[in-house]
């Protein structure tokens, strides 16, 4: 089994850290786009995951990550129910992956072999419940990017073909990485990510040293570097899991739903996802810092995370998406 780089060492990346720990929270949030340049720590941060979140219940074998018996499909063919504890599923989707190895199809081996119709499910059954990762999504075909979208909006994969019908939920986390020289992001895509993060090389001598030190260490003994990165982990796990279940008890007056569309319609934020984001990541943000409130402390925090990739584009306004986000929050909030 392939040993995960610890999620509390990487050096810095506070920002994509925080957005990750975030979906882990609360997934409505809608996923996390990472973007920036190559070897700053995108596709570790999200491997680390697996390791990181809390175990969830599952019914054993059942091929989309069911809870409970009744949410079990009947193609499934389970007779036995048998509750068990597995890790949080983060699944990678290849970018040249066909269309059938994504919704799954019929099985071949059994059609020739016994004569029956039947179900084998792809990539999205087994990221039910979990994350499903995809490296440079911004050079993901079109064909899989309309898949994608239509599942990521209804929460059910729908497969219809070889004289087979299809149901089974496929709700999942989505998180994207890439670099942007290597070409933009459909924006119906773009905008079905939750939050957005750049990130960049460090430019201390110091961070740098502290992540080829650690990199090395973790490549010349594994099983030391997990073991001792693993208090950490722990504390960042359970305060996952204390947020869960503070997230309901967050309030938000009229005043904070204000703020946020306020924030978004300044901006020039097409729709209301940026709000409905805005909201849900800052609710999940106040009930990691053990906040009882959603206050605007919180808001300035996450703003940028959740609406600089909602901005249209201003030819008169060269600054990046973020800065103009830092100077609306200045305005707005004051």
């Amino acid at each position: 089994m392939t040993k995960n780089f610890p999620f509390s060492a990487i050096v810095g990346q506070e920002q994509m850290k925080m957005a990750m720990i975030l979906t882990a929270i609360d997934p409505t949030i809608g996923g996390v786009l990472v973007f920036g340049d190559r070897g700053t720590g995108k596709s570790t941060a999200v491997r680390a995951l697996a390791a990181l979140l809390p175990k969830i219940s599952v019914i054993a074998q059942c091929p989309v990550n069911s809870e409970f018996k009744h949410d079990v499909p009947s193609w499934a063919g389970i007779d036995e129910i048998e509750t068990i504890m597995q890790e949080t599923p983060v699944v990678d989707l290849p970018l040249g992956v066909s269309e059938d190895r994504v919704t799954g199809a019929l099985d071949i081996e059994r059609a020739l072999t016994k004569g029956e119709k039947a179900f084998q499910p792809g990539l999205l059954a087994r990221a039910n419940r979990g994350y499903l990762y995809i490296d440079e999504v911004n050079l993901l075909e079109d064909h899989i990017v309309d898949l994608l979208l239509d599942v990521a909006q209804s929460g059910e994969n729908l497969v219809e073909r070889e004289g087979l019908s299809i149901r089974h939920a496929a709700r999942f986390v989505l998180v994207g990485s890439g670099n942007p020289e290597e070409g933009e992001l459909r924006p119906q895509l773009l905008d079905r990510f939750g939050l957005s993060v750049e990130v960049k090389s460090p430019n201390s001598i110091d961070d740098r040293v502290a992540v080829i030190e650690r990199r090395d260490n973790f490549d010349q003994n594994p099983d030391g570097f997990i073991e001792e990165w693993l208090p950490e982990e722990i504390k960042i796990r359970h305060a996952i899991i204390a947020a869960r279940t503070a997230l309901k008890s967050v309030s938000s007056g009229t005043d904070i739903l204000r703020d946020c569309a306020n924030l978004c319609i300044t901006l020039g934020a097409d729709g209301l996802r940026g709000e409905l984001t805005l909201l849900r990541a800052g609710r999940a943000l106040a009930a990691f810092k053990g906040a009882q409130a959603l206050e605007r402390s919180h808001l300035k925090e996450i703003a940028p995370l959740a609406l600089s990739h909602r901005l249209r584009r201003d030819p008169l306004d060269e600054a990046a998406s973020g800065v103009r986000v830092e100077r609306v929050l200045t305005d707005v909030l004051q």
